[in-house]
């Protein structure tokens, strides 16, 4: 008995040594056996390069694959995923997207030129673009749209992209409604006629105080720059000298139209911006001194969600002592794009140079593959406390520049501001955040409205009526509570006491865009907005 064990500790080793070694060769050997033994060798007399070996793969694919596959999809993902290997803001559109994603650059698309919610399964009209068709014809907030030519979009399940594809189409063409009014029964049938409909990115225009004019750019697009001029001559009319310009959370858009409102900014020949890229010749843009606003004090609002032509803007105006940027640093989004469309109605949209401000600073932050992480940066901000305090910023001396006044700016992560402004998080509570995060303050101010606004229109004739006149009284409050505790939010006593100001402030301005579009939201929460009243303050 001993001896045999003995003989198993000495074997056993070697035994499973010997197994080890054999499965290595057998697996070798044996796994080509899952791969046909027919071969394909590409025909040596076919003209073969890169471009050659992608479209043969999804040839081969399509043709071979165990799986069928649809090979215009396979080569779009393709695309998509080849583009996210090089930057994260070169990307492919495809067909079907592109109208949407390229009509805010435009500054228009084709319809009917209404603004829309899909309320109790029903169009609901928040408010006709003035001067539109819809507008021409009579139709009102608060009708409802229950038949677009000859399909029901009422009671049926209707998402809006159903309802954007029946309205929209080509200039000149028409499209049958069927609108039904509140306090009427009777169906009312339109014929609209579809135009071309503006999508304004200047946003509530107005006097703050004083000599002291706002306004918001919420996008650059090819039409932002005329309604930049439009807006500040209405301003100086009323006696702007001092001007505010809100680009917190504005993404960028077209470069062009960035540099021709810092132009009007600028006194002459003060770079504005220039672009250099490895197959794009270096380009800059000068001030023409021809601006209108030359003499006016400037301040441009910055958050971490101002990018791209936003930065352009902000740094043209900081790199040459122009005025005060006010916030928190911006995205840092220094990448120019080029976009080509395709005879499919596709488009690439691709990094083809770097922009610099006039101090020579590139404000582009480091990026990799991990496109999730880029694009969380903005969080992890948040999360390093950085949107709370300027000593959490840590931008790189080595990229550290000067102004000719010799104020020290920053390339490499955005723009930094000269006057920080931190993140408002007083009174701020998690029963406040649920209900901005489930949209209940802006539902329950659009069902408000909905039910009220004969009433509302004509208590309050227009916005600065409304903010000094109306009140969220207990019983509104107590109704947006019970509205609350209705879609599953679960009510904390606490905390409803401790947010009951910034609720009721958030509700009445809700209330008061409903009636009176973003001029009479932003009329109201700016004068409990830290920002702009730090900017306020700044001009003293």
């Amino acid at each position: 008995m001993s001896k045999n064990r003995t003989l198993i500790f000495i074997f056993l080793p070697l035994v499973i040594a010997g197994c080890i070694i054999i499965g290595i060769y057998l697996g070798a050997f044996l796994t080509p056996s899952d791969i046909n033994d027919k071969t394909l060798i590409f025909p040596q007399n076919k003209r073969f390069n890169t471009a050659t070996k992608l479209n043969e793969i999804l040839n081969f694919i399509e043709d071979a694959y165990v799986d069928s596959v649809d090979k215009q999809e396979l080569t779009e993902r393709s695309i998509t995923s080849m583009l996210a290997t090089l930057d994260p803001h070169s990307y492919y559109i495809p067909a079907k997207d592109f109208d949407g994603m390229n009509d805010p650059l435009e500054g228009n698309f084709e319809g009917i030129g209404v603004e829309f919610r899909i309320k109790d399964d029903t169009v609901l009209i928040i408010s006709p673009i003035v001067n539109g068709p819809s507008d021409k014809l009579g139709i009102k907030a608060g009708d409802r749209i229950v038949k677009v030519d000859t399909t029901n979009v009422a009671g049926i399940g209707i998402t809006n992209e159903k309802v954007i594809k029946l309205l929209k189409g080509p200039r000149g063409t028409k499209v049958k409604v069927d609108i039904v009014r509140q306090g009427s029964k009777k169906r009312k049938h339109f014929t609209i006629i579809r135009d071309q409909i503006p999508i304004f990115s200047i946003d509530a225009p107005y006097m703050i105080k004083d000599d002291i004019g706002y306004l918001r750019i919420t996008r650059f697009s090819k039409t932002t720059y005329t309604e930049f001029v439009e807006a500040t001559q209405k301003l100086k009319k009323k006696g702007m000298k001092k001007l505010i310009i809100d680009l917190r959370g504005n993404g960028g858009g077209v470069l062009g139209t960035a540099t021709k409102i810092a132009d009007e900014i600028l006194v002459k020949n003060k770079m504005i911006v220039y672009t250099d890229g490895r197959t794009r010749n270096r380009d800059e843009y000068f001030s023409t001194g021809n601006g209108t606003l030359e003499s006016c004090d400037i301040a441009i609002l910055i958050n971490e969600n101002s990018a791209s032509a936003s930065e352009i803007l902000a740094g043209a105006i900081q790199d040459n002592d122009r005025g005060s940027i006010i916030g928190r640093r911006s995205f840092g989004k220094g990448l120019v794009q080029e976009q080509v469309v395709w005879p499919d109605g596709s488009a690439l949209r691709l990094t083809v140079a770097r922009y610099y401000t006039p101090t020579g600073r590139c404000i582009q932050k480091p990026y990799g593959t991990n496109l999730e992480q880029y694009h969380a940066e903005a969080y992890n901000r948040y999360e390093n406390g950085e949107l709370l305090s300027a000593d959490s910023i840590q931008l790189p001396d080595s990229l550290k520049f000067y102004t000719p006044e010799g104020k020290i700016v920053y390339g490499g992560g955005g723009i930094m501001p000269d006057i920080f402004v931190p993140l408002d998080t007083a009174n701020g509570t998690i029963y406040l955040y649920e209900l901005r995060y489930k949209g209940i303050i802006q539902n329950f101010a659009l069902n408000y409205v909905d039910k009220q606004r004969r009433t509302l229109n004509k208590q309050y004739k227009n916005a600065i009526i409304f903010k000094n006149r109306f009140k969220v009284n207990n019983d509104l409050f107590n109704s947006i509570v019970k509205f609350a505790d209705e879609n599953d939010v679960e009510r904390n006593l606490e905390e409803i006491i401790t947010s009951k100001k910034l609720i009721s402030r958030g509700l009445k301005a809700a209330i008061s865009r409903n009636l009176f579009n973003d001029f009479g939201y932003y009329v109201i929460i700016n004068d409990y907005d830290k920002t702009v009243q730090k900017a306020v303050q700044s001009f003293k």
